[in-house]
């Protein structure tokens, strides 16, 4: 297959560019650095550098959009909160429109979003159906999918992959708690009670691919794993897997204050079950949180 990815120099773009390479596929990646690409993702990948670029001869069987400005990197200021947005929103819609400008549709689109998209549901269980609480990533994640989902109209199968806190050796949310749990100063986020939904990359590639490659996949999908964890818990068997003690509890007074409106992207809990995946017997490679964790830390 032809292949666009957009986000591909990233986290998650950049394992899957490989996987799709090692496949065989043709990949082409677009990237504010085009110059970056082959570095990144390996001389077999094409660059490019605006979507203005995209002739409308040109075919892709899938489109994978991926693209958008870290969330948590920086305060979430109204500034800060518009270019995290448009990096979203504002690209989909140009990916929307180049697609409408291509003389043969791509059979699908696999567009990114979050399970931010649910909002802070407490101990509720989250399926694909269950409704949201509105915040600002719930927000942010709606209108991502509903700009997605445009692209339906165009005669593109839509699939929208809602994804949970993504754990690799190289990188994500998991690289951000190493340091202070390895010297022993890590510890629960807030009470500890909140859910954390998680997914190892490997599934989450796994869920991409194979929703290449069967169409009767469509929609929404929770790529999470099934067996979400308190933050208690995640705390608990990270310390284990280090082998080292988690001392410092950081509460959620303090998280408020350092992080502000982004503190509940960390004392959010959301309890999600990747149903749909489930129904269709989608068979996760790492369903137990531990597996997972020693997986990713055995390449330190």
């Amino acid at each position: 297959m032809n292949i666009l990815i957009t986000g591909g120099t990233g986290f998650i773009g950049s394992a899957l560019v490989k996987r799709l390479i090692e496949e065989g596929h043709g990949v082409t990646v677009l990237s504010r650095s085009p110059y970056n690409v082959k570095i990144l993702c390996g001389q077999g990948v094409k660059a490019l550098g605006s979507l203005s670029q995209l002739k409308a001869e040109e075919y892709y069987e899938v489109i994978v959009n991926l693209a958008g400005a870290p969330i948590v990197d920086a305060r979430w200021s109204e500034v800060r909160k518009q270019i995290i947005r448009e990096s979203r929103i504002g690209l989909t819609k140009e990916l929307i429109a180049c697609i409408a400008n291509m003389t043969v549709k791509p059979k699908l689109l696999i567009s990114g979003s979050a399970i931010g998209y649910y909002g802070d549901q407490g101990d509720a269980l989250i399926t694909e159906q269950s409704r949201p609480y509105k915040d600002f990533s719930q927000e942010l994640c709606a209108d991502w999918e509903a700009t997605a989902k445009q692209a339906e109209q165009l005669g593109v199968r839509v699939c929208l992959i809602r994804t949970g806190l993504v754990i690799a050796h190289d990188g994500g949310f998991l690289q951000r708690l190493l340091l202070p749990f390895r010297i022993g100063l890590g510890g629960v986020l807030g009470d500890g009670r909140q859910w954390m939904s998680w997914i190892h990359r490997q599934d989450w590639i796994n869920i991409a691919m194979t929703m290449m490659i069967d169409a009767t996949m469509q929609g929404p999908y929770n790529a999470t794993a099934p067996n979400p964890v308190t933050n208690s818990k995640f705390t608990q068997l990270l310390a284990q897997t280090l082998n080292r003690p988690a001392l410092l509890p950081a509460p959620a007074w303090m998280l408020k204050i350092l992080l502000g409106e982004r503190s509940e992207l960390v004392l959010g809990s959301q309890r999600v079950i990747p149903e749909r995946l489930l129904a269709q017997n989608f068979k996760f490679q790492y369903d137990d949180l531990a597996t997972a964790l020693s997986e990713a830390l055995s390449h330190k």
